[in-house]
């Protein structure tokens, strides 16, 4: 992926994701993006519901997110792997509890200087959720006045 793409991600908590079941039903919802990595993107699932059985059943995906700056939309296709638990798991945790726990203490600063309070302050993790494995396989701009460029990642 190239650098604009990782920054974009890197600025964001949440994109929007979409998958469909084995019947090809659609279906769209905000995830938590953990890290980008190479040509992964490591996403949490806190509900561990529809999305979780679309891709048990169809591991293939779309992110979708705009680049406010440059009015860039991207959608980065792929496929994915789903992450319950094993080394590889139990350290995307560790990021996962570091990541919120910076987002919690940000989220108290801004409250605190904007004479804010906030209902949810509390730093702890659900009893039960997933982490997506995206490897993104193909990218696909979308620019400002409409245009596409679709690019396959390699390795």
């Amino acid at each position: 992926m190239n650098k604009r793409i990782i920054e974009v991600l890197k600025s964001r908590e949440f994109v929007s994701v979409a998958t469909s079941d084995i019947d090809a039903a659609p279906y769209a919802a905000p995830k938590f993006v953990l890290k980008v990595e190479n040509n992964f993107i490591y996403l949490v699932d806190y509900i561990v519901g529809r999305m979780y059985h679309n891709l048990r059943a169809n591991p293939r995906i779309s992110i979708s997110m705009m680049d406010n700056h440059y009015l860039t939309g991207y959608q980065l296709n792929g496929s994915v792997t789903i992450l319950e638990s094993g080394p590889e798991y139990e350290l995307l945790v560790r990021d996962l509890t570091q990541k919120e726990m910076g987002l919690s203490v940000q989220r108290v600063i801004e409250g605190v200087t904007k004479g804010r309070a906030h209902e949810d302050f509390e730093v702890a993790l659900p009893e039960k959720f997933v982490i997506f494995k995206v490897k993104v396989e193909e990218i696909v701009e979308i620019g400002s006045r409409g245009g596409l460029k679709r690019e396959k990642v390699c390795e």
